[in-house]
């Protein structure tokens, strides 16, 4: 009795070759040929295709490959072609499983500040419909197609529909609009994937200043503060940073004195030798006692 080829996705020790990213591998040995075992994991579809005609998917199980005539038996077909089949048969697994994909890049606000984005959408296939939409259409390079394939083809909607808000919004107010983003970019970006027979599942964005001075100012405008508080304490933080004993200074928006201040000139005023905080010049020192004029005892001095 002649051994059966087994089209299975695991490793020769058993580790699963579609791992997470993958969204579908294609067989890669030419040796698919009638009664070969097809085995298809709990988690997979698979897409029998000869010469590039779809024959028929699979859901989980394990099945025979049946040639639509079988005009040879896969034992004489292996002896006679030298385990080389004429009839060519291709194998392809497409993963039920949810996978990630990343886009980023730059949007502009209403001010033409740089902003960045970064959007996580999860995705899967769910029907053999859709596993034959996606190994229809959707092109790849080598034996696998992942994510971040993916992702090249719908990085530019993605990219659009986060400018179409961005571009109409002040800078400030980007974030108070972050949901209508998110929801714009998941309806063009579901319109655009079940094309190739994936299901968006959900989708998070994220969009921050590309320049890390004005993402702590818009931090601190969060805190109530107005445009010149906030500069005037981005300046305080950077003076502290740097040991700059004036820092408490610029935050409270009072000047810095060295030495005697305005405060303790007051405390001092009066004082001989020192000017006078009122404008009236330099404090003469009294005289003193002993040098005083005496009033004469005699009456005839």
């Amino acid at each position: 009795m002649a051994l059966r080829n087994v089209i299975t996705t695991l490793n020769q020790d058993g580790t699963e070759i579609m791992g997470p990213g993958i969204l579908m591998y294609h067989y890669p040995h030419n040796d698919i040929m009638n009664g070969s075992l097809l085995t298809v994991e709990n988690n997979h579809f698979c897409v029998l295709k000869s010469r590039g005609a779809v024959l028929d998917v699979y859901e989980t199980g394990q099945y025979p490959v049946q040639t639509p005539q079988r005009p040879l038996l896969g034992s004489i077909q292996q002896s006679f072609y030298g385990g080389q089949s004429p009839w060519q048969y291709e194998a392809l697994f497409v993963s039920r499983a949810k996978s990630v994909a990343k886009a980023q890049g730059l949007a502009l606000s209403r001010e033409l500040a740089e902003l960045v984005y970064d959007v996580d959408y999860y995705v899967h296939v769910d029907s053999k419909e859709d596993a034959v939409k996606l190994v229809t259409h959707m092109p790849y390079s080598g034996h696998v197609l992942t994510a971040d394939a993916v992702n090249a083809y719908a990085g530019p909607v993605v990219e659009q529909s986060v400018n179409q808000l961005v571009q109409i919004t002040p800078l400030e107010q980007v974030n108070e609009r972050i949901h209508e983003i998110t929801e714009l970019v998941r309806g063009h970006l579901q319109d655009f994937l079940s094309i190739y027979g994936i299901m968006l599942n959900d989708v998070k964005v994220l969009i921050r200043p590309r320049d890390e001075r004005m993402r702590e100012l818009i931090s601190l405008r969060a805190f109530g503060l107005s445009e010149h508080e906030a500069v005037r304490y981005y300046v305080a933080m950077k003076m502290a940073e740097h040991g700059l004993l004036s820092a408490p200074n610029m935050a409270c928006g009072e000047p810095f004195n060295i030495g005697i201040t305005a405060a303790a000139m007051g405390a001092l005023a009066g004082l001989p030798g020192l000017p006078d905080v009122n404008g009236g010049g330099v404090h003469a020192a009294p005289a003193h006692p002993a040098h005083a004029v005496q009033p004469s005892l005699h009456p005839g001095a």
